[in-house]
């Protein structure tokens, strides 16, 4: 169906190299990723923590990482620089300077400023920490696009299709907002539907649910239903189709005899779920039964690219997300 574009973001970033910023420098997986991006020439990572720590960690291991930029929290030139830009940001919240200096130690904040200041392009983390320890310093820090009241997240699943090349497709929002409203999932759709094109996907869009069209009752079906009608009205040159049932949304044949008339149905490539719990199974089952592979949370909707790692993540984990986040910045 589709082809995966991981080839084309790694030209892309040929061509304009991107800093990353690892919030976790010592961490086998990331001194892994790490090395093989170097080998790469396209991606340059900074990596957080104890310069002698990292390297004996990254010498016991066997990985390369000559080339890294390693910066020391606790002992940055810039540190001081740094506590009055994040005091300045969060006095209104009643942040005090000691507070801020205590804060920005922490390596999720300090690296989220490094981003903030342009020391570096864009972040990974979350490989030993909570998805709401990486998303709660971006909100503070890097703060919402103009436009955007929410962040929020996609993942991108990919498998080899029977007719060759990849089956792609686009899930949101499987991570952050646990249950989002119309005007939100209005957004998450925006959102996913533009992650999804960098990806190589034309989307069409989903709405999920436990009816089609009308087949089922309830509040939830409402918010899908009113959902789908604010997103054709902001969005109106995005196929969208909904609410669906899931068969309903990806069988030609179940489409046929539940909703004939629609250009989504039975076609969809881009899933907007009603709520976490039904957007994590989801894409969980997904992974798990039906092969497919996983990538992200790719967070959305923030003034930069700020992306999550799952605690259970390996190091090939890590360098796919490097490569995402990065060509995302």
């Amino acid at each position: 169906m589709m082809t995966f574009g991981f080839g084309t973001m790694i030209e892309k970033l040929k061509k304009e190299p991107k800093r990353i910023v690892f919030t976790e420098g010592s961490d086998p997986r990331i001194l892994e990723a790490a090395s093989r991006l170097l080998a790469g020439y396209f991606l340059k990572p900074v990596l957080l923590g104890n310069p002698d720590e990292i390297n004996e960690a990254a010498e016991s291991a066997g990985y390369n990482i000559r080339g890294a930029e390693i910066i020391d929290p606790q002992n940055y030139d810039r540190f001081e620089e740094m506590v009055n830009l994040f005091y300045e940001l969060r006095k209104a919240k009643g942040m005090t300077l000691e507070g801020a200096r205590k804060t920005i130690s922490q390596a999720n904040y300090f690296g989220t400023m490094l981003v903030k200041m342009g020391v570096a392009d864009c972040l990974l983390g979350g490989a030993t920490y909570s998805t709401a320890d990486t998303v709660r310093p971006a909100l503070q820090i890097i703060k919402t696009k103009p436009g955007n009241s929410i962040v929020s997240s996609c993942f991108i699943l990919v498998r080899p299709s029977a007719t060759g090349g990849n089956e792609v497709l686009a899930m949101a929002d499987c991570a952050i907002n646990i249950n989002p409203t119309e005007d939100e999932l209005v957004e998450i759709c925006g959102e996913a539907a533009k992650c999804a094109k960098v990806f190589g996907i034309d989307p069409k869009v989903a709405f999920l649910s436990y009816s089609t069209l009308g087949s089922g009752k309830g509040e939830d079906v409402d918010k899908m239903r009113n959902a789908v009608a604010k997103a054709r009205i902001k969005y109106p040159d995005l196929p969208i189709e909904g609410e669906l049932q899931f068969d309903a949304a990806v069988s030609p044949r179940v489409a046929k005899t539940k909703c004939p008339d629609s250009e989504v149905a039975g076609y969809a490539n881009t899933f907007i779920f009603p709520d976490i719990n039904a957007g994590n199974i989801g894409y969980k089952v997904a992974q798990r039964m039906g092969n497919f592979e996983a990538y992200g949370p790719i967070l959305l909707g923030l003034n930069a690219q700020i992306n999550d790692l799952s605690r259970g993540c390996n190091a090939l984990e890590v360098y796919s997300m490097a490569v995402i986040t990065a060509a995302l910045s």
